[in-house]
């Protein structure tokens, strides 16, 4: 019985991985997939997932206005039985995209595998990561590790010269040199201008992040 999975997690916990995993995995057994990733992330390019251990995929690029359930049913038509939807960067999803992606699975019975942050640098719930968590039928969170060696759950933006951004636009695309992940206590003491703020976060098995 096909579902909507949420992954979610803090950054650097390696969502876009474990998506490419399961592609890898659907694709090996001779199974269609379909990746879909939000047009405003260009960091590897147009329409391209990739990964920080150097993993990449071609996906099909999404706007915020774009109708998802009828790309699906279009890419059906040209190309044939879908297997399974994956969905990188699922926290840019707009409300109505995550309704679609639930018809996808209601109408179509096609699993649809969201994968995305949680919370912004702010601390505030994401529009497409709101309606997951409210609309899903399963829900994991993926676990990274604050420089403290507690779990990270939290978000950091920082700025050139890697001092804590506590205000500014929600969406602004980046990587391990805009975005820290840290614990909640962490989180409170850095945007109270009373923590520290490490660039380079330690790893640790996913297991240790409780």
């Amino acid at each position: 019985m096909a579902k909507l999975y949420f992954y979610y997690s803090a950054m650097n916990a390696g969502k876009t991985t474990l998506l490419l995993q399961s592609a890898h995995n659907y694709r090996e057994r001779g199974m269609r997939v379909l990746i879909l990733t939000p047009r405003l992330d260009d960091r590897a390019g147009v329409g391209v997932v990739a990964s920080r251990i150097g993993l990449s995929a071609e996906g099909v690029a999404f706007r915020v206005h774009d109708d998802l359930e009828q790309l699906v049913r279009r890419d059906i038509q040209a190309q044939g039985r879908l297997h399974c939807i994956l969905v990188d960067e699922a926290q840019f999803l707009a409300k109505r995209q995550v309704w679609q992606l639930g018809e996808v699975v209601d109408s179509l019975g096609i699993p649809v595998l969201a994968y995305g942050l949680r919370t912004d640098f702010r601390g505030d719930l994401f529009e497409g990561s709101q309606y997951l968590l409210a609309w899903a039928d399963s829900m994991q969170e993926i676990k990274t590790i604050c420089h403290t060696g507690r779990k990270a759950t939290m978000v950091v933006r920082v700025d050139d010269q890697g001092r804590a951004v506590t205000a500014g636009p929600q969406v602004q695309i980046g990587g391990n040199e805009r975005y820290v992940s840290v614990s909640r206590g962490e989180f409170k003491r850095i945007m109270a201008g009373e923590g520290r703020i490490e660039l380079q976060q330690p790893r640790l098995p996913l297991d240790d992040a409780d």
